[in-house]
């Protein structure tokens, strides 16, 4: 029985990231963190790194932080949610980063229903070069408008 509340809270910690993401970069990317994304939408440097970066880094540090808290003491939940943070990072690292945005030369030839979708809305969120107008939503659940044909 153990193991069912542990896949269940994983898979719990994991869709709640996704609401996570859509409350961080609208009211905290596109507010009054602004200065720390505002590259990712206009880059102004040579680096390969951007201070939009350290999002990862805070949501890693969490993570760590369960896992910290389930190895020390008996909360164990904070396994399952540790777990279900980082997945959420490398997921959207591997849709966002890597998929999207081409910071690693991969899956460019992907072309199926729900990666034109993928693309599209994140087209339409990049439109917007400042901190105001640009539609924030999820990077997995992405409202279904954007997956026409």
């Amino acid at each position: 029985m153990n193991i069912f509340y542990w896949i269940l809270i994983f898979l719990a910690t994991f869709c709640f990231m996704e609401f996570m993401a859509w409350f961080t970069h609208k009211y905290v990317m596109h507010g009054f963190l602004w200065h720390l994304h505002a590259d990712h939408h206009r880059k102004d440097h040579d680096s390969w790194f951007e201070r939009n970066d350290a999002f990862f880094i805070f949501y890693a540090v969490v993570s760590m932080t369960f896992f910290y808290l389930a190895h020390s003491t008996s909360f164990w939940y904070g396994w399952p949610i540790g777990f279900g943070i980082m997945a959420y990072g490398a997921t959207y690292f591997l849709v966002h980063d890597i998929f999207i945005h081409q910071r690693f030369k991969m899956f460019r030839n992907a072309d199926n229903w729900y990666a034109r979708g993928i693309r599209r809305a994140h087209k339409i969120h990049h439109k917007h070069l400042g901190k105001d107008k640009g539609e924030c939503f999820g990077m997995l659940f992405v409202p279904f408008k954007y997956f026409r044909k």
